[in-house]
């Protein structure tokens, strides 16, 4: 039976997906050390990220695959579009109702997004991500980068006031943009 477990472990090894899942390891490792978070707190976070998706999921009047869900501290932000405003509002009620949640920022809108406005988003959230990684002193992963129909929404925690500067600077001089909604949170403060 050890064998068999053994083997089990390295099978991912033997058919090539192991380097996807190294890397996959080595980039949320990488992730934890560099959120300014406490680990117990980014566990936490996740934990309520997780649990509202499924809230979501198992909503019949929300579409939960186009709402994008962070949490920071508590602070649950819903991002993407919706169809209506029924849905925005139910959205929100059930964030609210899962257990952990500090606050919900309910960034969700109302429109119709086409798929070639979808990939256009894509597209820009790329750019914006490549552009932060490329700035030193930023940490590029403990920020969560959203974007529906232009608008992008940060969302995440920064080490200190020069940096959320520059972060928003960022964003905001990056062509497509056509708005940024600021939920970043500066270490330390509140």
């Amino acid at each position: 039976m050890k064998r068999l477990g053994a083997l089990l472990l390295l099978l991912p090894l033997l058919t090539g997906c192991g380097a996807a899942l190294v890397a996959g390891g080595a980039t949320a490792g990488y992730k934890v050390i560099t959120d300014p978070r406490s680990v117990g707190r980014q566990f936490d976070d996740a934990t309520i990220t997780t649990k509202v998706k499924l809230a979501l999921l198992r909503d019949p009047v929300t579409k939960a695959r186009k709402i994008d869900v962070d949490t920071v501290n508590g602070v649950v932000t819903l991002t993407g579009a919706v169809e209506t405003e029924a849905e925005r509002r139910r959205a929100e009620e059930v964030a609210r109702s899962v257990s952990g949640v500090r606050a919900v920022v309910n960034n969700l809108r109302v429109e119709k997004r086409s798929f070639g406005r979808f990939l256009d988003d894509k597209l820009l959230t790329a750019r914006i991500k490549t552009k932060l990684i490329a700035e030193p002193g930023v940490r590029s992963l403990s920020i969560d980068v959203d974007t529906v129909n232009g608008v992008v929404t940060l969302t995440g925690v920064v080490p200190n006031k020069e940096v959320h500067q520059r972060v928003i600077e960022i964003v905001r001089t990056t062509k497509g943009v056509r708005r940024v909604i600021d939920n970043l949170t500066v270490q330390g403060m509140r």
